[in-house]
Parts: C-alpha cells; structure tokens; sequence
C-alpha cells in the first residue's frame, strides 16, 4: 500500500511520539508501510502429512491424521513443522473425543489451566467448553485477540474442535502477527522495541456484565479487573526466532508507566495495523473439523454472525512461556 498509513502521526498527539523521541516533522517519512513480498509457505517435503496452505498470509490445511489414535514422533515432529511454518493448521473429518484432544496437546507441552471466566469446563479439567446458545447475545471471541494475554503466562497455543455448528456463519478468522510486526517501518520498530504494555481481563469482565459488546477502549480499569500482567509489545518466537507484534483489542490495556489516555492513540493503530485484510486468513468449520492455533505468532477472531443458532466447541490449550 502506497501513500501514509492511515490513523498514524497524522491522528496521533504529536507530543506523544516527540516522548518516545520522533521528530514531529518526520512522521509521514516514519508511518508510510514497509511492505514485505509475503514468501510462500511450504507445502512439500512432507513423509507423513499432505500440507495445502490456506492463504498467502498464514494457514494450512494437514492431511493424514487421525486424532483418534496415537501418534509417533516423526508424525509429531511433521505436525509442529507445519505449525511453525504456517501459524495455524486445520484438520478435517475427525472423529475425537475430549481425550484425543487432550492427548494431541500434550505433543506440545503441558495443559494449561483453565482461564477464569463464564464458560463452563467439560469432561476433563483443562477441557473448557464454548457453548453460544440461541439466546446469547456474545459470541465467545468476540473480537481480535491472543488468548488470555492477561496471563503471566499465556498459552503457547489452542486446539479447538467444533462439536455443533450453525448451518451457515460462525467462520473464524486469523491474522498473521509477524507480518503485522515486519510491515511497520523501521521508526516505529524502534519505537516499540523497548516498550512493554499491561494487559487486563476488566475489557472481558465488563462486556460480560453488560451482556454487550462495549465500545473500543471501554472496560479497562473497571473495578471488575483482577488480573493483569505485563508483557513486551514485540515478542520473540521461541522456536522461530521471529519477532512478532503482540498487542490485542481485547486485553492491551496501556503501556507500562503511561496513561490509558496517553497509550490509545498508537494502540489503536497498532491493533488496525496487525488485523488488516492481507495479513489474514478465514476457516470456514465442518462438522468433525480442529484448528490449532500459535497464540504466540497469530491473533484471532470468532465471527458473530448466526444469530439465534447454537455454537457448541471444545478447547484445550497447550502452556506457554513467559514471552520476552
């Protein structure tokens, strides 16, 4: 995209970037898009899985599983190549129950505990279960996020199979956080590198209160926030060694040591900037389909939009690390 990147320097304070040290006269040089040729994701090379990506920005379909049985380590180890490489994968056509789900996870790691929320658990311990109802006004996931980023440590990843399905609707959409993080120019690199932002769950508890879907920004610093933690606005992967945004609509509540006041302007770009159009993919669910998901690299989103149909998934999550 040509031309200034659209709510940044020009919506922005400028007193506010003049803080982290830009020069007021230079913002339309800072905030113009680096774009970066999106490479193909690889398909081949592949033993034991057929891979077929989804979208040029991240997402891949993985052939020749089957969740109800065990897995050996050569199949384990295609799967997580597969996971690096393309941020989130999907499987179809799968016929497993809360156990195989469980198991599946802990490929990858340890459960992670349940997150404090209205959602109910299921069958086992770490197994939560997402039952939109007819009469529900709130689709869990209702906007852009990492999950439970309000965690000290939030999880690595998530494994969500659909268990009821509207006949149309309740798509889920991805967005790929290492482009997010590779197109913003080398200004606001710098600028976010050393930042660190506070994230909360009072934006969640206050829209479940309100049984609504609250304006953007509204619901941070509500009495109802009990947890928080802090968090680097540019997050290293692990395994990749890539560096990611790691910012969300739905739990970035300020960066440290600053007003919510002060933070929103740059947040909100960011929070634009890391879901546009071409850094995303949509999975459309089938009966028997999983998706599992790099809550390091990639935000998401549940579509809102079977109203008066009854959406029943199960998840498990895999732990994560500290992110730095």
């Amino acid at each position: 995209m040509d031309g200034e990147a659209k709510g940044v320097g020009l919506d922005c304070p400028l007193v506010v970037y003049a803080q982290w040290g830009c020069k007021p006269h230079l913002t339309k040089r800072l905030f113009k898009y680096s774009i970066v040729q999106m490479q193909t994701r690889p398909s081949h090379g592949y033993d034991r899985l057929t891979v077929e990506p989804l979208a040029g920005a991240l997402g891949a379909e993985v052939f020749g599983l089957d969740f109800s049985k065990p897995m050996d380590a050569q199949t384990i180890a295609e799967i997580k190549r597969a996971f690096n490489e393309h941020l989130v994968i999907f499987f179809r056509d799968q016929e497993a129950s809360d156990d195989d789900l469980a198991r599946f996870a802990r490929y990858f790691g340890e459960l992670a505990v349940l997150p404090p929320h209205r959602q109910k658990p299921g069958s086992l311990p770490a197994l939560l279960v997402i039952d939109k109802q007819p009469q529900d006004n709130l689709v869990f996931g209702w906007e852009w996020h990492s999950d439970t980023t309000h965690l000290e440590t939030p999880p690595l990843g998530s494994v969500l199979a659909a268990r009821l399905l509207p006949p149309v609707g309740g798509d889920t959409l991805f967005a790929n956080q290492y482009l997010a993080y590779d197109t913003l120019s080398e200004g606001m690199k710098r600028m976010l590198g050393p930042l660190k932002a506070v994230h909360s769950n009072g934006r969640i508890l206050s829209t479940l209160e309100a049984d609504d879907v609250l304006p953007p920004g509204e619901g941070f610093g509500s009495k109802l926030t009990n947890l928080s933690a802090v968090h680097p606005v540019v997050r290293t992967h692990p395994d990749t060694g890539k560096k990611a945004l790691f910012v969300n609509t739905l739990h970035t509540e300020r960066f440290q040591d600053m007003s919510i006041a002060e933070s929103t302007p740059l947040l909100r770009f960011l929070y634009e900037h890391s879901t546009r159009p071409e850094f995303t993919c949509r999975f459309r669910w089938r009966a028997g389909s999983i998706a599992f998901w790099d809550n390091r690299c990639c935000q998401h989103l549940a579509l809102d939009d079977y109203p008066g149909q009854r959406r029943l998934m199960h998840r498990v999550q895999v732990r994560g690390n500290r992110p730095v």
